[in-house]
């Protein structure tokens, strides 16, 4: 066995293929598509999106908090450690950045700097490229 550098960075982190989902979205409204598909974590961030945009702050942070943790979940599925690069250039990727960019702007937005930070950073963490792309 070869030895491994330990200060490597670990392998980028894919979701898997959400192609199913993703079509149900396009022809249906966020709401519908969580009930069809609640793992779905692109869905969640269109509704936490939607929620912040109508001014109901506290709604739009249950939404983008229930994506982060389901995006948390299929990403451990998907063998994350909890680091490494979740990159954005591959589209499954981009539901949980999404909601953890709308996570931290929800943060914000109900008076939660901390977290708001911190979410902002992981995002940044995870792949400058999607901090850009959402920001």
């Amino acid at each position: 066995m070869a030895p491994q550098n330990l200060m490597s960075q670990p392998p980028a982190t894919h979701m898997p293929e959400d192609t199913e989902a993703r079509n149900y979205l396009d022809g249906h409204s966020p709401e519908d598509t969580v009930r069809h598909y609640p793992w779905f974590c692109a869905a969640w961030a269109r509704l936490a999106k939607n929620a912040l945009e109508s001014g109901d702050d506290v709604a739009a942070y249950a939404f983008a908090r229930t994506g982060y943790h389901r995006g948390l979940d299929q990403l451990r599925r998907s063998g994350w450690k909890g680091h490494g690069p979740i990159p954005w250039e591959h589209k499954p990727n981009r539901g949980f950045l999404k909601s953890l960019h709308q996570l931290s702007r929800a943060a914000a937005a109900i008076g939660e700097a901390d977290e708001a930070a911190r979410c902002a950073q992981f995002l940044r963490d995870s792949d400058p490229a999607a901090a850009d792309a959402l920001t």
